[in-house]
């Protein structure tokens, strides 16, 4: 495998962690009595995370790239 081949695969396996440490974090925060259904405040407090963790990843984007050129 090449060097680059590599990367791509650290790259795939790390932004793999990063989502699933995501879902854990959202979970344990945002849902507080688990079931078939979400509550308002649930839903609300999942929309507010993921609205900021795509936020921080186009800031954290933008930084790298700036950074490359």
């Amino acid at each position: 495998m090449s060097a680059e081949g590599l990367m791509d695969q650290l790259k795939g396996q790390l932004a793999h962690a990063y989502a699933e440490e995501f879902l854990e974090t959202v979970r344990g925060k945002c849902i507080t009595k688990p079931g078939s259904s979400l509550s308002g405040g649930e839903s609300s407090c999942i929309s507010r995370c993921v609205d900021r963790y795509i936020e921080a990843t186009g800031i954290i984007s933008r930084s790298l790239f700036n950074a490359q050129r």
